[in-house]
């Protein structure tokens, strides 16, 4: 008698669990996605919540959400976060920057490394490769084809880009269909067969940031608002700068 009660308990505290245990969603830019993946299943081993999470360039996730896609947290570079929450779209009071993060070279792992470091050094290299990929419509990828023109090559490299999608411009590389990749360093991490050769040189480097907030018509609005305050803990911290993302506040 007193094992079926003990058993019967141990049935009620999982129920329990089961039913406390919710499912959020995340819309996210491509650039995050290291930091948004590992934190979030950090995030789910500890809670016992189930996160989804959907990445795709800052502004298709913008478009997305503008066209009423729902969502419970967005994870976008701060611009296009703040023209949601002027759309109404994500709640205001929940915007919280996670982090800032240089442009980043990489290459497929086991090839030579160029020297980065100058102006001149990461020009000769991009010059020296027959394909650089880089993402399409990200922000890293629209400054980087900026870049090129500022550097003056942009008729040298004009056969030589391959502007890719934001899903898969990295792997790229590992492949071999491009010999660089130029893109936001965090976006490298954990892609199989691809090393980062370096950063932009201090005279050519940008900031990507990235922020949260919780959208206004959230299904789960508290659990959204935990995850976002996880992003940005004293526990998150290391991760974040173990894949070079600067946990700065505004």
């Amino acid at each position: 008698m007193k094992l079926c009660t003990f058993a019967a308990s141990i049935l009620l505290a999982t129920m329990a669990f089961v039913a406390q245990a919710a499912e959020i969603k995340i819309l996210s830019g491509n650039g995050g996605r290291a930091a948004v993946s590992e934190l979030s299943a950090r995030f789910e081993k500890e809670t016992g919540h189930k996160v989804t999470i959907d990445f795709a360039v800052n502004p298709q996730v913008q478009k997305r959400v503008l066209d009423g896609e729902q969502f419970d947290l967005a994870v976008l570079n701060p611009p296009t976060l703040d023209e949601l929450i002027k759309a109404g779209k994500v709640v205001k009071d929940t915007r919280s920057v996670i982090g800032r993060i240089g442009i980043g070279v990489g290459m497929k792992a086991g090839s030579p490394r160029p020297d980065v470091t100058t102006a001149e050094g990461f020009k000769k290299a991009l010059l020296a490769s027959k394909k650089v990929a880089y993402p399409e419509e990200g922000a890293s990828g629209i400054y980087f084809a900026n870049l090129v023109k500022r550097l003056g090559i942009e008729s040298e490299m004009k056969s030589r880009l391959m502007p890719m999608p934001g899903e898969y411009n990295v792997e790229v590389v590992a492949t071999g269909e491009a010999d660089m990749v130029v893109v936001v360093a965090s976006r490298m991490y954990g892609v199989k067969g691809v090393e980062v050769v370096g950063m932009l040189p201090d005279e050519l480097q940008t900031w990507i940031a990235f922020a949260s907030g919780v959208s206004a018509n959230a299904k789960e609005p508290k659990i959204a608002a935990e995850l976002a305050k996880y992003f940005v803990s004293a526990k998150s911290e290391p991760f974040l700068r173990q894949i070079g993302l600067d946990p700065y506040k505004e």
